[in-house]
């Protein structure tokens, strides 16, 4: 059944980006989702009913608006550093921990890390990301940890957790 409910997932997904509704769409939009599903289906979520929380939506579209923020300042910080003559980094490696559980929740966490500026996803192990960050504020942990993850963890938890 989850199966079913990820090909018209996948179906409608590929009706939102062609917007149409031409007979050839339509057959390549099943033919896509079907493939999809079949060779990438076992990767996806395994509660497939999460889908159906209105709560998990509401609090996507907050963390949006909170992603879109966030990649503001960033931009302006990476900017100010590009600009500034005496081109004040700092760079390094951090071991950022993360209490997500679920795979899709630490991956989610790890490509907004990455696709914030000034910082980049290096690594997953277990409970820890590694994030090769432009300008290393700290050295402790949980001060980073805040600054880097915290600003989205709690939104990515309420999604997928």
């Amino acid at each position: 059944m989850k199966y079913v409910i990820y090909i018209v997932i996948a179906f409608i997904f590929w009706l939102l980006i062609t917007s149409s509704v031409s007979p050839a769409i339509l057959l390549t939009g099943t033919i896509v989702a079907l493939l999809t599903v079949g060779l990438l289906g076992r990767y996806f979520v395994d509660d497939v009913y999460r889908l159906f929380q209105l709560r998990r939506y509401y609090w996507f579209v907050i963390y949006l608006f909170i992603f879109i923020w966030e990649c503001l300042k960033a931009n302006f910080d990476v900017a100010y550093r590009v600009l500034h003559p005496d081109l004040p980094i700092k760079p390094g490696i951090v071991k950022v921990k993360t209490y997500l559980k679920t795979n899709i929740g630490r991956t989610t966490l790890a490509n907004s890390i990455t696709m914030t500026p000034g910082t980049i996803t290096v690594d997953i192990i277990e409970d820890y990301i590694y994030v090769h960050w432009i300008y290393v504020s700290t050295t402790d942990p949980e001060r980073y940890t805040e600054k880097i993850a915290g600003r989205f963890e709690k939104y990515i938890k309420r999604i997928f957790e």
